[in-house]
């Protein structure tokens, strides 16, 4: 049984991981304007906007090649929280088809928090410390 633990949480960190890798190529390549203006609507300094690397870019690395999973995971999660502060998601309503108004962000933060409470499993690059 602990194989196919190890086995699942490895397509978690990879699913997760490269699903939101997707989305810090594509603010790489296109820019963080958007995410600059949902900052300053927030009043906060516009620097804050490049947090965003860390949380869609570094974060899904680290998940993905298993290294220091729960402290990435926990910034992951962090990461996942500001997505629906700053992008203004009601995380008490529906959307039109009945889903859950937050529930991209959410899936993502839940899986963060998995990955957080469960580690990596033995397929990681580390998994010897307590922050893996």
């Amino acid at each position: 049984m602990e194989k196919n633990r190890d086995l699942g949480l490895l397509i978690m960190r990879l699913s997760t991981g490269i699903m939101m890798l997707l989305h810090g190529i594509a603010k790489l390549l296109g820019g963080i304007a958007p995410i600059q203006s949902m900052v300053a609507d927030k009043g906060l300094p516009v620097f804050i906007s490049y947090a965003v690397f860390v949380g869609e870019i570094i974060a899904p690395i680290l998940l993905i090649i298993g290294y220091r999973t729960r402290l990435s995971a926990l910034v992951f999660a962090l990461n996942c929280l500001a997505i629906m502060w700053f992008g203004g998601y009601s995380i008490f309503s529906l959307d039109r088809f009945g889903g859950w108004a937050a529930e991209l962000p959410g899936l993502y933060l839940f899986a963060a928090i998995t990955l957080f409470f469960t580690g990596a499993g033995k397929y990681a690059l580390s998994n010897n410390n307590r922050w893996d």
